[in-house]
């Protein structure tokens, strides 16, 4: 079973930088394909970005101020996060899957508890 620990969320001004972490269980962390989504209250969890190998996508609004690494000798995966808004509020989860990458959280076998992100205006 692998077992994935968010942290890093918290309250933060408009415009200013936030990093989360997700931490990864297991040893096969860099083949597989983790992925960062979030969801704000009364919407569906929505698809942020996702990192396999060296490879990044990102949904249109993130481009640009949102940055998925990968530290594999850590099993560690992060986000940053610059230029945030208050849309950028919600849940942020992350989660990992076997194979190629996919938007779908149906997809994804593992996920972690979620780190809340509020940003103030």
């Amino acid at each position: 079973q692998v077992q994935l620990v968010e942290s890093g969320g918290g309250l933060v001004q408009a415009g200013g930088p936030l990093r989360l972490s997700c931490a990864a269980s297991g040893r096969t962390f860099s083949s597989y394909a983790m992925a960062w989504f979030r969801q704000a209250p009364g919407e569906e969890r929505e698809f942020v970005g996702v990192i396999l190998w060296g490879s990044t996508n990102y949904v249109d609004s993130v481009k640009g101020r949102f940055t998925i690494t990968r530290d594999n000798a850590r099993n560690t995966m992060y986000l940053q996060m610059n230029s945030l808004t208050p849309e950028d509020t919600a849940i942020y989860y992350c989660a990992g899957r076997m194979g190629l990458t996919t938007r779908s959280p149906s997809e994804y076998a593992y996920w972690g508890q979620g780190t809340q992100v509020t940003v103030s205006s």
